[in-house]
């Protein structure tokens, strides 16, 4: 992706480095000497590759990123450098644009994030738009001129209207006053009214209501109540407002913190780490991240299969070994995902890369292991190694359009919405997948032992075979699995018959001998 400014195009990384540039620059003039390193803050449910494209963007700037970390970790962070106890911290960060509620679990030292959730179309932004349609309504009823036709004028009134909304977080009432807002048929016309905190609330109070979801959706997820909270963190410009505190303050029945600042405190945040981590700021803190969605591959029938489930702690590493599907098979495409559904075409792509060379064998035989690694910075690598070989391919992923969090929030929806269908289809497939397990082993079965046992029993299983092939055709799952316990019985009779016809131990019952 790129935008055209000028004769020029930019990518959002070297858009980024600019601003970078200019804050590079601003800290050496402030300290007199030059800055090479910098910890980068970045939103929550910001996706590995968006995370990567954070990092090239401090390397185009000219800084040595020395780590990536999440906006409401940060927060804390600069909330409990000093603090000595064990505590369950709530971080509500309503900015700009954007609204954002993680809770974090302070222990031994260790700032673990439980559990992280929000609201991407709820910000200050918000507040100053109700206060905007108010102030074109109150005009328009005066006037009769629509002040939201003019861009010029709505320019000054969200202006205006911002300004009075930071006022009203300290005073009662406030004066808005625009002189020259409009022209009508008699002249120039003023905008001059006064607005009351009282009448901001009820403006508001839906946006003030919309912030409790994500407060219990991350303590839902977190496992944890409102009277296991023992502090809340304030951060963001808007997290200032009146009726937003006390809104917080009454669903978990305590007060606020007011002793770090909400404009400052994710900044703050950063410089603690960073001197953390070139060893000038002594503390035995420990941070603990987590994933903002399911990691996985997809398998056999399109499955989704998860590795690292979302909010896990960071980093991590996680294997789990899987096989082929077909005989003498010689390569496998690893198909990385990110989601929360049960199907894989249901989720998020992020990558995908082929093992080759894999020896000739039966399906099911060779081992391969998949293994997920994520780093402190939330960047992901995954490999797949032919146990059998040594042999192994590697990707780190570099997502080229970086997922927003209302891809996540839409994905944590549908998901929801979707459970009991998704289940259902991740449970045929399952049951196909075993299914198809058996016929493969009753047709070798029967290649190898049919004439040993003669042509009734033999034809028995074959009908049992053909019966179960038709149904897994079919697809679906009532009549699959009546004609897998329909097979089980003569393919047992068929293989006990032949190893006795052989003096040789019976086998153990076919269920065994099926993969899972």
């Amino acid at each position: 992706y790129k935008v055209n400014i000028g004769d020029k195009s930019y990518t959002p990384p070297e858009i980024s480095a600019m601003i970078l540039q200019k804050l590079k620059a601003d800290a050496e003039s402030f300290l007199g000497e030059s800055v090479t390193q910098a910890v980068i803050t970045v939103p929550a449910y910001f996706n590995d590759g968006q995370r990567q494209a954070t990092k090239d963007a401090g390397k185009i700037a000219g800084l040595d990123v020395l780590r990536i970390i999440n906006e409401p970790t940060a927060a804390a962070l600069a909330y409990g450098l000093n603090k000595d106890s064990d505590e369950k911290v709530l971080v509500f960060d309503l900015g700009g644009g954007t609204f954002d509620v993680t809770i974090l679990e302070l222990s031994d030292n260790v700032f673990e994030v439980l559990s992280t959730s929000g609201d991407t179309k709820l910000g200050g932004y918000d507040f100053d738009r109700a206060v905007f349609d108010w102030l074109v309504e109150e005009f328009k009823k005066e006037n009769d001129i629509d002040l939201s036709k003019d861009l010029m004028a709505s320019q000054r009134l969200m202006e205006a209207a911002e300004k009075a909304k930071i006022e009203l977080s300290n005073m009662q009432e406030t004066s808005i006053n625009l002189p020259f807002i409009a022209v009508g048929e008699d002249g120039p016309k003023n905008l001059d009214v006064s607005l009351t905190r009282a009448k901001f609330d009820a403006l508001t109070a839906d946006l003030v209501a919309r912030t409790m979801g994500p407060v219990e959706q991350a303590m839902k997820d977190a496992n944890v109540t409102a009277k296991d909270i023992d502090k809340v963190i304030l951060v963001g410009g808007s997290s200032r407002i009146p009726a937003v505190q006390a809104t917080i303050k009454k669903f978990v029945d305590k007060e606020p913190s007011k002793s770090i600042n909400p404009d400052e405190c994710v900044a703050s945040g950063a410089a603690i780490q960073g001197g953390v981590l070139v060893g000038e700021v002594k503390t035995d803190l420990t941070l603990l991240d987590v994933t903002s969605l399911s990691l996985g591959i997809e398998t056999a029938g399109g499955v989704f299969t998860v590795l690292i489930p979302r909010n896990t702690t960071i980093p991590c590493t996680e294997s789990q070994e899987f096989s082929t599907a077909v005989d003498n098979q010689s390569s496998v495409e690893v198909h990385v995902l990110q989601g929360e559904r049960k199907m894989a075409a249901d989720n998020m792509s992020l990558g995908k890369f082929t093992l080759t060379d894999i020896p000739p064998a039966p399906r099911r035989v060779p081992r391969i292991k998949v293994t997920f690694d994520i780093d402190a910075d939330g960047i992901v690598k995954v490999s797949a190694k032919d146990m059998g070989t040594g042999r192994e391919q590697k990707i780190v992923i570099k997502s080229d359009s970086g997922m927003s969090k209302d891809d996540i929030d839409r994905m944590v929806a549908e998901a929801a919405a979707h459970a009991e269908e998704d289940k259902k289809r991740q449970e045929t497939v399952e049951v196909k997948n075993k299914a198809d397990a058996l016929l493969y082993q009753a047709e070798k079965s029967l290649e190898d032992l049919g004439e040993k046992v003669g042509e009734e029993l033999s034809s028995k299983v074959k009908s049992s075979i053909d019966k179960l092939r038709t149904a897994i055709d079919g697809g679906d799952r009532d009549s699959i699995t009546k004609a897998v316990e329909e097979l089980k019985d003569p393919l047992y009779e068929m293989t006990t018959a032949a190893y006795r016809k052989d003096d040789t131990p019976p086998a153990e019952n076919v269920e065994a001998q099926t993969e899972e």
